[in-house]
């Protein structure tokens, strides 16, 4: 090169004239910008060389100006419309005669930048151009709109969000919720690759980690500050697809009017549902009809919601897919569309209802002596709670006589099943009802006279359902239970009676199973058992259901031995994951209900031991049936009573922490 050489070259991207001065060394320049500044190049940092020359530094700026006169990026669309069919390369210098019909250095250096700048008609090949076929400039101009309305979108999610932590109210576009996803899913699975979340969370000024995440979608509004993650994190779908919820409005609006004649009608039969009162899926209720010589007959109805389903169709398909309603303490997710759930398919007073009815007769000492399972219509005749029905029994109302001979029948069970080896473990159970955000509710489920007796009479369900399986072939999923090794007499005379004694025997009890084949459940002491009463809420029993029904209709079987074993399989894992959901969402708001009251002293009962060398244990803090583990800081014995205050506690972390109140200190608390 030579002094007075007028060139290009680069600054981090950004074009910069300049005329050679002198050389430096063997292979540098020294060059001058237009401001004088210096620069050391190297030959292949150049470029491009202007035509003509010689220049000086101070006649950049007006060679810039004038250079610029050209510059219209339009004029290459019409360069490549004329030239794209000649299929030929071209210079710098042609296309500036081409398009500005003068050969300047101007013009040429102008030509120059509207061709190294172009990224649609035109591409480089060594020091030419040649132009892009149609097919190459249409894909080219897509990507740039694809990429110019991702832009777009981007700023609009960003004006959304600021307007959102302004305190307005937004409602988020698609794209804006596709935005807010990614950070859902770097939070609920912290371990995956989250590259587009945390390039995300960098633009939004965000420390780029799961909490930050997780607290910013609260700021927003996006998530509340005790999102459920553990239902989130889970495959439990908590909206039904439309075309499950089509099904159900259709099934709403053409509901049957009569029922086929196979059906027996028991609407003589006074119904006796009970239940919580918050409780909507009304799935069973009781009977007592007197026989001649005085012989009763319980009746067991069992809701029938197969009457709108059927095997495969899809509300059936969702409800495997689900496999049993979630209870939640916000609120509960049914099995089925709500609509359905809670209305046709449950058995409501007063109205006529389908139902799976179980008429037993008992001898004198609570087994079995007959019964029969039919297909049936009821209609309930009242709707009691717990409370209803213990105060009925306890005030000794003569109006109702059937509670009193279902108490009287469901005692006598309770007998004939602990001479049969049934093992009852009582411990103290919370139930846990989040209000709103600010008022969580936990309250005892007090062991009484009406929840045994409803649970006597569904186990006496099972039982019959069971044994009519067993003799007539019927797969369905039985449920069994492997006999436990217990502590012997003496071992549990050791411990103290009650929660402690209870909890003791409770770690020695074998899970629950499920089969195709009957074998025997040792806790509830019955040889053949399966779950039959609650359809509308548990798959399996709507299995059971489906195939009792189609074996009283000498029907065929709607599930072959495979086809169940297959659907147990698939149904188990759901139900064992809704299980799993459940019981981490009820703790969540133990411990957000604790950390709440921080104020409060519990009375908590020394429970077992966790690793008693270290001072680890489980309390029942016995006014609320919560089981939660404490360190000890002195020696205690099971079955100790002592007072805690919570000094942490984070429920997402699953952590807590109490310490020791002591005597005087709760005296001085009270004053």
């Amino acid at each position: 090169m030579e002094k007075g050489k007028l060139i290009e070259f680069r600054i981090n991207g950004e074009r910069r004239l300049a005329v050679v001065d002198r050389p430096e060394g063997k292979k540098d320049w020294i060059v001058i910008d237009s401001e004088g500044s210096s620069y050391k190049l190297r030959q292949q940092k150049i470029e491009y060389e202007v035509i003509g020359g010689p220049y000086i530094a101070s006649q950049i700026l007006e060679f810039i100006e004038d250079a610029n006169s050209y510059l219209d990026p339009s004029s290459l669309e019409v360069a490549w419309e004329l030239l794209v069919e000649e299929k030929r390369t071209f210079t710098s210098e042609e296309m500036a005669n081409f398009l500005f019909s003068v050969h300047s250095s101007e013009a040429c250096y102008a030509a120059y930048c509207l061709l190294s700048d172009d990224k649609i008609y035109f591409k480089k090949k060594g020091e030419v151009y040649e132009a892009r076929s149609p097919g190459q400039v249409e894909e080219i101009k897509h990507q740039i709109e694809i990429e110019n309305q991702r832009q777009r979108d981007k700023e609009v999610f960003f004006n959304n969000i600021h307007r959102r932590i302004a305190g307005e109210e937004i409602k988020w576009t698609e794209k804006d919720c596709s935005k807010l996803e990614l950070l859902e899913k770097f939070v609920l699975q912290p371990d995956q690759n989250h590259r587009n979340a945390q390039d995300l969370l960098k633009e939004l000024g965000q420390i780029i980690s799961p909490n930050a995440a997780f607290d910013f979608l609260v700021s927003i509004g996006w998530w509340s500050p005790n999102e459920n993650l553990f239902l989130k994190r889970s495959s439990y779908p908590i909206n039904f697809p439309k075309k499950v919820l089509d099904v159900a409005s259709s099934s709403l609006e053409n509901l049957p009017l009569n029922f086929n004649n196979e059906r027996i009608d028991l609407t003589h039969l006074k119904v006796y549902t009970i239940d919580d009162e918050s409780t909507e899926e009304i799935d069973d209720g009781l009977s007592v009809e007197v026989l001649e010589n005085n012989i009763i007959k319980l009746w067991i109805h069992i809701a029938d919601p197969t009457y709108l389903i059927s095997p495969g169709d899809e509300l059936d398909l969702e409800a495997r897919k689900r496999s049993t309603t979630l209870y939640l303490p916000t609120g509960t997710i049914s099995m089925f569309p709500t609509e359905l759930a809670t209305g046709p398919m449950s058995l409501r007073q007063g109205q006529l209802c389908p139902s799976l009815s179980f008429g037993v007769i008992l001898d004198e000492n609570g087994a079995v002596l007959d019964y029969s399972i039919n297909t049936s219509f009821i209609k309930p005749t009242y709707r009691l709670t717990y409370n209803d029905v213990n105060e009925i029994l306890q005030l000794g109302i003569t109006a109702e006589p059937e509670l009193a001979i279902l108490a009287k029948a469901s005692k006598q069970r309770y007998c004939w099943r602990k001479s049969q080896g049934s093992i009852t473990i009582k411990m103290p159970e919370a139930s846990i009802k989040v209000k709103s955000e600010d008022e969580i509710i936990i309250d005892l489920l007090e062991t009484s006279v009406s929840r045994q007796l409803v649970a006597e009479m569904m186990i006496l369900a099972g039982e019959v359902a069971g044994d009519y399986c067993k003799k007539n072939n019927i797969p369905v999923p039985f449920r069994g239970q492997p006999q436990p090794e217990l502590p012997s007499e003496e071992e549990l005379l050791l411990l103290p009676a009650g929660p402690v004694r209870s909890c003791a025997l409770r770690r020695c009890m074998p899970k629950g199973e499920m089969a195709t084949i009957p074998y025997r459940h040792s806790s509830l002491g019955l040889d053949y058992y399966t779950q039959v009463t609650s359809p509308i809420r548990r798959y399996t029993d709507l299995l059971t259901h489906f195939q009792i029904k189609a074996h009283l209709s000498n029907q065929s079987l709607p599930f072959t031995l495979d086809m169940m074993q297959n659907i147990l399989y698939s149904v188990t894992l759901s139900a064992q994951e809704a299980s799993f959901v459940e019981r981490q969402t009820n703790r969540y708001w133990g411990l957000e209900f604790l950390r709440r009251n921080t104020d409060q002293v519990w009375q908590g009962l020394v429970l077992r031991w966790l690793r008693e060398d270290e001072g680890l244990g489980i309390i029942l803090l016995e006014e609320l049936g919560l089981e939660l583990p404490h360190y000890f800081e002195r020696s205690v014995q099971l079955g100790d009573h002592i007072n805690v205050q919570v000094s942490r506690s984070d429920p997402y972390r699953d952590e807590i922490r109490f310490r020791e109140v002591f005597k005087d200190e709760v005296e001085m608390q009270k004053i």
